[in-house]
């Protein structure tokens, strides 16, 4: 375990103020962490005094993420990943959560099989293609038609997703290593 300095930990924490990141996580993610995230993102919208509307669109975004990382997240990979020959790791997730001038920003990072990239990355092409009614319509429509993922998901959360924002997914994937890329998601939501 590498150790942070004093002088680094108030780097980090002024980057971060910089950016204006008001909750930031990396590790794995469990139930309990998932209900401490919400609890925590409740009680600085609160803080903040954003109206109810701002408030349900930020929550409700922030659990589709989270049931997306949680659901999604590394049990499709390798049992662990190979970082360096002598240093193994297991797969971790990110959350951050950023306020702005214009609204929030929802980010988050998780590790996901190369082999998914190409239907992933096409998913959320086809999802950013299509209008508000057009949204409205496939979401309309998967819920509906009883098919199911392995994982328990019709295909829904990143179409929730888009509807509760408003906005097109911002989204970038990294190769990683032979098996595995980093997969980032960035949800904006407006004030």
């Amino acid at each position: 375990m590498s150790k942070i300095s004093s002088t680094g930990l108030f780097e980090i924490y002024e980057d971060l103020k910089k950016r204006n990141i008001i909750l930031s996580f990396n590790g794995d993610i469990t139930p309990d962490l998932l209900t401490s995230i919400l609890y925590v993102i409740e009680q600085k919208l609160d803080r903040y005094d954003e109206t109810t509307k701002i408030k349900r669109k930020v929550f409700n975004v922030l659990v589709e993420c989270l049931q997306n990382l949680y659901h999604h997240s590394d049990e499709d990979l390798e049992e662990e990943i190979i970082i360096e020959e002598s240093e193994k790791s297991k797969p971790s997730v990110i959350v951050m959560v950023a306020k702005n001038s214009d609204g929030y920003n929802i980010l988050t990072g998780n590790m996901i099989p190369s082999e998914n990239v190409g239907t992933l990355k096409n998913r959320l092409e086809e999802i950013n293609d299509l209008s508000k009614d057009e949204l409205k319509e496939l979401y309309l429509a998967t819920l509906t038609d009883g098919k199911r993922s392995r994982k328990g998901g019709g295909g829904l959360g990143f179409l929730e997703i888009a509807r509760k924002s408003g906005r097109k997914l911002e989204f970038g994937i990294v190769p990683y290593n032979d098996q595995n890329s980093f997969f980032s998601l960035n949800v904006k939501i407006d004030q």
